[in-house]
This record gives structure tokens, sequence and C-alpha cells, in this order.
């Protein structure tokens, strides 16, 4: 199925390779259209002071029936009307965090050499890498990242993943375990909040063993037009969830909400959780996948951890039977995640653009 993307359609630039250039002006490829720059308001009202909501996770295993029951509420309100919300208390060490993100920031900033013996190919898409999407003369972001595979075990190729700095992999290893089990206490609150047995949305995805999970290490360098440029197109995510530990000292994140972009002020110790479109047609589109995008900054580069959290890849995904009623039919026809995906390899970061043309046959072309 991937025989349509074995190779990037131009040369690849290391992004970091041009911010360290000392260039004062961004490349022609850079430069987003008038519309979609950071600070236009032709589509948009200028960001709102607001925050994405914030969740007491260890709450939602409460004995306490009330804190229970207002955590799951929060929630589902948060996954129907934000797509997006943080969990504090979550279990995963904070030293595991702080470690995990400073040993990537070292990572790419080792010599671009020793990053090259990893560079990826659209085929695959693990290892280190600098564009999305194979469309030629496409619109790039002031973004270099590094993508691997951790679930199911199958997939995951240790010697794929850095060997420098020397407890990368071990600290990668160890984080995966944490994230995924966070996402399995995540999804069971998912299904419970739709009326479901709690186990319904993993066994959707294919169970504890074969749920798909990778992580992609994203790196936004300092860039000297920052209001001409995007780190991170407009998208929502493809897969599942996204389990996103952001850059504690630097705020890029922007979320869509109705007409405006809300700038996420990471809580301290936080993971930002965000609905993915596989989840959105799962429940019928009663939970939410959001656009969402990345701003970057001329004093700071930043680093962020987004684990994506997925269904089992040639698992047929449609809306729940028990979510389908007469009033509420199903919105999305049966398909499965790497059906899906491929639009996303092919076009890049395309809105919500791919998830909205499932409903009818036509595949997302006007991106």
């Amino acid at each position: 199925m991937m025989n349509c993307l074995q190779s990037w359609p131009e040369p690849v630039v290391r992004v970091q390779s041009l911010a360290a250039s000392g260039i004062q002006a961004i490349p022609e490829r850079y430069v987003k259209p008038p519309s979609h720059r950071p600070l236009s308001n032709s589509d948009f009202s200028p960001p709102q002071e607001v925050n994405i909501p914030v969740i007491d996770f260890q709450n939602v295993f409460s004995n306490d029936q009330r804190l229970r029951e207002e955590a799951l509420r929060c929630i589902y309100r948060a996954c129907s009307e934000w797509g997006f919300f943080q969990v504090v208390n979550h279990g995963v060490s904070h030293e595991l965090m702080k470690g995990v993100r400073e040993i990537w920031r070292e990572f790419f900033n080792l010599p671009v050499e020793v990053k090259q013996e990893y560079a990826n190919s659209p085929a695959t898409y693990e290892g280190y890498g600098s564009r999305l999407g194979v469309e030629k003369g496409a619109s790039l972001d002031w973004s270099d990242y590094f993508f691997l595979h951790y679930m199911p075990v199958s997939l995951r190729n240790q010697n794929k993943w850095p060997a420098t700095p020397a407890s990368c992999r071990e600290l990668v290893a160890e984080y995966g375990r944490e994230v995924v089990k966070l996402g399995g206490k995540l999804m069971k609150a998912f299904s419970m909040n739709l009326g479901l047995e709690e186990d319904f949305l993993l066994d959707a995805f294919g169970g504890e063993e074969n749920v798909g999970a990778c992580l992609r290490v994203n790196y936004y360098p300092k860039c000297p037009q920052p209001d001409l440029t995007l780190g991170l197109s407009p998208h929502s995510d493809p897969g599942g969830m996204t389990i996103l530990l952001p850059d504690e000292n630097v705020a890029g994140l922007q979320v869509r909400r109705k007409d405006s972009w809300v700038t996420v002020k990471p809580a301290p110790n936080a993971f930002i959780i965000n609905i993915g479109d596989q989840i959105q047609v799962l429940s019928n589109a009663i939970y939410q996948s959001v656009e969402h995008r990345v701003i970057v900054n001329s004093n700071k580069d930043r680093v962020s951890l987004a684990f994506f959290y997925n269904p089992k890849s040639d698992l047929l995904i449609e809306p729940s039977k028990e979510l389908v009623t007469v009033d509420r039919p199903a919105l999305y026809p049966p398909m499965t995640f790497d059906e899906y995906r491929l639009y996303i390899r092919t076009k890049g970061p395309c809105g919500k653009k791919q998830v909205e043309s499932l409903k009818s046959p036509r595949p997302c072309n006007e991106c």
C-alpha cells in the first residue's frame, strides 16, 4: 500500500540547520499564505485568554463517588466540547517526564551527521525527519522530528532508535510503558462516559496486546520570522488519541475553539490529551477531534513528545453500533486505520478535511 511513498519529492532540508545558519529571512517554502499565518485575523478573531480544561486524573479512580463522577463529567465535556484537556496526577513519574524530554533535546543538539544516520523515508516514516506528506512543492513547516514505533511489539525495532545519547533507548522504553498504561486508563474513562462497557474502546482498538503506539518527538528551532510560518500546520490527529508531553518553558500548541485559536498554557507536570479521528469515528462524532497547530518562537527553540495511541492498523473502524440510532445514524463508513493513514502520508497536514471527507466518497483533494 505504501508503494507510492518511496522517497521524498525534493531534497530534505533540516530546519535546525537553516535556523543555525544565521539567516534573517526564512526560505519561501516555509512562508504560509497570509490567511494561514499565526497573527492573521482574516479567518479567526484574536486568541482567547482561556485555557483547555485541566483535570485531576486520580479522581477518576477515587473511592469517593462524588469525586469520581465529577472527574468523569469533566472528561466527557472536554472530549465533546473541546477535543483537548490536560491531566495532572496521572501516575507517570515527573522525573521520567523531565528525563525523556531532556534526552531528546540532547539528541537534537548532536552534530547533523550523527542524526542523519537515522534519516527517514515516507514509506516507513520511522526515524529523523523534516517534512510531512509527499506532495511536490508543498508548503513546509518549521520543524524537525523523530518518529518511532512502540506498539505492537512486533514493530518495535530499537536499532532504529537513537543509540546516542547513551540512555535514550532505555528511557524511551520506560516512558512508552508508562504512557501506554495511562492510555489504557483514559480509554476506560472514555468508554464509561459513552455508556459503554469500560473495555469497549480498547477492544475496538484490538486489545492491550494489539493497540498501535508510536512516538513523534518534535523539535521547533528558533525562527527569524515566526509571524510568517508555523511549526506544524492545522490538522486533526488521524489516530485514536494523542498524549502530549509539552515543553514546560515555551508555549506553542494552539487549539481551534470555534472562531479563535487558544494558546495552551501547560500545567506543571501535566500531559495534554487530545481525541483523534478514530475515536471521533467510533463515538459517531459524540467525541470530537479538533484542529490544532503549532506556532514558533524567535528567541527559543522548543521540544515536545507526542505519543500516539492508535487502533490495530488492519482493523475496521466504524461507529459503535450502540451509539447509532434512528436520530443519529452512522456518520462514517468502515475503514481501516492503514487506509486512513495513507491520506495523511500523501497530503500532509490538512485541517479537518480528512475525517470530514469520510462522510462522502470524496477524498481530501483541496489541501
